[in-house]
């Protein structure tokens, strides 16, 4: 496979699968360019090489063209950090897009509108009736499988290089993610920097950790990491649970969790865990402590006790003392580090304190040699909120694809351009 940094863009007209699917306020600013700024590299190299990208995103959840999720609406901040006038087509495909691209001199940008505004970039029939056949649903699958074809053949069509540099999406088998890759052989298409950074830096983690390997798993619900911490059950020497999930294990166990978040249909699941935790040989902690709120509130009054012995009318929302130190004593001990999901409801400043205690936890670990790599959209958060995403070793834009990743499921993206 062939690399960015080994591919000359000169005169050369690159098809770039970004994700700029920022967050935008009621007058369209733009309140983070985070994702944004993570593509400059890229832009910047072909640009300097004397190419011209053509840049293609998603921004929202279209039904459709809204002007809402209109690609202009970031266009001359992309254009002022790009450091060229960026031009703009209002499709992105069809006569206008192809003359645009078309007429590219090298050093020149285009960016082409929103890709979801078309059911084909998702590769699924809209409008379709909920009580249609299976017949009806089937023919209708059939023909926008084909109509992704055409819409990724024509985006193809535009450029001689494609670099996907998307890792948010790369999960999805959309038609410039994936599909659009057929249309380019070995030697012209490839990763963005960024997508080669995320690559590796999860493959650095899943495949050759530095032991001791920990994993601190967070949020709400065991049912929406199960297939992560089954994957890292395999891999990793401890485990750490914290967030709303760990009532569900503590429960589990025959605690009393008072009214604390708790999921009662996998109550079976999280002593099968606990139990090939202990089969495998991985050291599963849970914090012995909480701090408990009366409500889900910053308002809430707060008390600390034993994480197993939440009264009534009461609810974990943090870990406490004793899970501070529990959990700090095995990250600073750790040399490979991954973190998704916050130990407490970090958003309340009550309830805050126990991330906090961790985000330190790894940042120290980090300077004393670990590799630490932070993912999913709240432990990201977390870092940004205690001024530390420069203090761990790399913090990961995608959400969804990390998550698949880390599952040890293969990314139709990263498929699409390595074979695997």
């Amino acid at each position: 496979m062939i690399t960015i940094d080994k591919f000359n863009f000169s005169g050369k007209k690159a098809f770039v699968r970004v994700d700029f699917n920022v967050p935008l306020d009621a007058q369209f600013n733009i309140t983070d360019d985070t994702r944004i700024r993570a593509a400059l590299p890229t832009l910047k190299k072909i640009l300097a090489d004397g190419g011209s990208p053509i840049i293609a995103s998603h921004l929202g959840r279209p039904k459709g063209v809204e002007d809402k999720f209109s690609l202009k609406h970031i266009l001359k901040h992309v254009s002022d950090l790009l450091g060229v006038d960026v031009q703009f087509a209002n499709d992105c495909v069809g006569p206008e897009a192809a003359a645009k691209a078309a007429a590219l001199q090298p050093g020149e940008a285009l960016m082409l509108e929103n890709l979801r505004f078309h059911a084909e970039e998702e590769g699924k029939p809209r409008g379709l009736a909920e009580d249609a056949s299976d017949e009806v649903k089937a023919a209708a699958k059939k023909d926008m499988k084909e109509k992704q074809r055409a819409f990724a053949k024509e985006l193809a069509s535009f450029a001689d290089v494609y670099v996907n540099d998307a890792f948010g999406t790369a999960h999805r088998a959309h038609g410039s993610t994936a599909i659009i890759a057929d249309d380019f052989d070995a030697d012209h298409k490839m990763f963005g920097y960024l997508l080669q950074k995320e690559v590796d830096a999860v493959e650095k983690i899943m495949k050759e950790p530095a032991r001791p390997f920990t994993a601190i798993i967070g949020g709400a619900k065991v049912s929406s990491k199960i297939d992560i911490i089954e994957n890292l059950l395999d891999k990793v020497d401890n485990l750490i649970i914290g967030g709303g999930m760990a009532f569900t294990f503590i429960k589990a166990a025959g605690g009393q969790i008072g009214n604390s978040l708790c999921e009662d249909d996998k109550l079976d699941l999280a002593n099968e865990i606990v139990a090939k935790a202990k089969k495998n040989g991985v050291n599963l902690v849970i914090a012995s402590d909480a701090k408990i709120g009366d409500a889900f509130s910053n308002d809430a009054n707060v008390k600390v006790c034993d994480a197993d012995k939440i009264p009534a009318g009461w609810m974990g929302l943090d870990i406490a003392e004793k899970g501070e130190a529990e959990f700090s004593e095995v990250i600073k001990i750790s040399k490979t580090i991954l973190w998704n999901g916050p130990v407490g409801v970090f958003e309340f400043a009550k309830f805050a304190q126990g991330s906090e205690v961790v985000t330190a936890a790894i940042v120290a670990s980090t300077a004393n040699g670990a590799f630490s790599l932070v993912g999913g959209g709240d432990s990201v958060a977390c870092v940004n909120k205690f001024d530390a995403a420069d203090k761990v070793s790399y913090v990961s834009t995608g959400g969804g694809a990390l998550l698949e990743f880390i599952e040890g499921k293969v990314l139709p993206g990263v498929k699409a351009i390595r074979g695997y």
